[in-house]
C-alpha cells in the first residue's frame, strides 16, 4: 500500500489526465492516483490543482501544480 493520498479531477479544464497521471506515477510509483471529480469546481475553473495528502495545490499550469506537489509527496 502506498504512503500518499493523491487525487486529481477528471473534469478540470487546466489539467489533462493522460499527461498528469504518468508524471505523478513517476513521483510516487507505489501509490494509487485517484481520478474523479473532487467537487472543487470554483478553484478548478481558475487553475490546475492536485490534491496531495490533505492539501489542494494549485498552479497556473499542470506543471506548476506538479512542482508544488513534489514537496508533499512522501518517498
Amino acid at each position: 500500500m502506498g504512503k500518499n493520498d493523491i487525487r486529481i479531477c477528471n473534469k478540470c479544464t487546466h489539467t489533462q489526465v493522460k499527461t498528469l497521471v504518468p508524471k505523478l506515477q513517476k513521483l510516487a510509483p507505489h501509490d494509487e492516483i485517484k481520478v474523479a471529480c473532487k467537487s472543487y469546481c470554483g478553484p478548478c475553473k481558475r487553475s490546475a490543482f492536485i490534491f496531495v495528502n490533505g492539501r489542494y495545490l494549485t498552479g497556473t499550469t499542470e506543471d506548476e501544480a506538479l512542482d508544488k506537489a513534489k514537496k508533499y509527496i512522501k518517498a
